[in-house]
């Protein structure tokens, strides 16, 4: 069948679907997760770092598709997180929050949003994630039970995967940030963004040229042949 004129990328149409399919898991109790009012998402990357952590009370499928396909999101516009860089989600839902009070409903998201944050810290390599925004620190509590998955469609995850490709792509976004950067007034959140961005890359690149240092040297003269 001929593609219809306004379709999208053959590319973008797979991982559209390949989301809209992760987002209609059930918990064991039957429930869509990503169906809760309220929640506490996380993003990781193609090396299972986690990138970037939030909040929601419009529910967890609207706030996550919002951030990963389109710019409709302050984080995406200004390039603090790249869509292409997510290659997975973690979602705590709080079904039990449904009819609480907003200011109720607010606190204990804020401290579950800073438990997650915590956590992504301490799973960090570089002890960092991308938020733009301080987490203010609270008291850490007991999280509902989570719900991983990845996003990327086996289709394009090892193209997306290979180094080569996101070293492109992280240098093509800290361009973006740094000339956004330089043309406004901002403040400290996203330089420090733009820090853990380059420091991302560098870890990258360094890792990428570590494995050109170890090539042998008979392999590397046959391939220069």
């Amino acid at each position: 069948m001929a593609r219809k004129r306004y379709d999208p990328p053959p590319e973008t149409a797979l991982l559209r679907n390949r989301l809209r399919e992760a987002l209609k898991t059930q918990d064991d109790q039957g429930r869509v997760v990503s169906s809760a009012r309220h929640g506490v998402y996380l993003f990781y990357d193609y090396d299972e770092e986690p990138v970037y952590v939030g909040q929601t009370y419009e529910r967890l499928s609207s706030r996550i598709g919002r951030h990963l396909t389109n710019q409709r999101t302050d984080a995406v516009a200004m390039n603090v997180l790249d869509p292409f860089e997510v290659a997975e989600i973690e979602m705590w839902p709080f079904f039990e929050l449904e009819d609480a009070p907003t200011n109720v409903a607010k606190d204990v998201l804020n401290r579950a949003e800073y438990t997650v944050y915590r956590r992504a810290i301490d799973a960090s390599s570089h002890k960092a994630i991308l938020n733009e925004g301080d987490i203010a620190s609270t008291e850490l509590i007991e999280l509902p039970p989570s719900l991983r998955l990845r996003v990327v469609p086996d289709e394009v995850f090892e193209e997306r995967k290979h180094p080569d490709t996101r070293i492109a792509r992280r240098a093509s976004t800290i361009a973006a940030l740094a000339r956004a950067i330089s043309e406004r007034e901002v403040g400290k959140g996203l330089r420090r963004t733009l820090l853990t961005q380059a420091r991302r890359l560098e870890h990258l690149a360094r890792a990428r040229l570590d494995e050109a240092d170890a090539v042998i040297p008979d392999q590397q003269s046959d391939e220069e042949v």
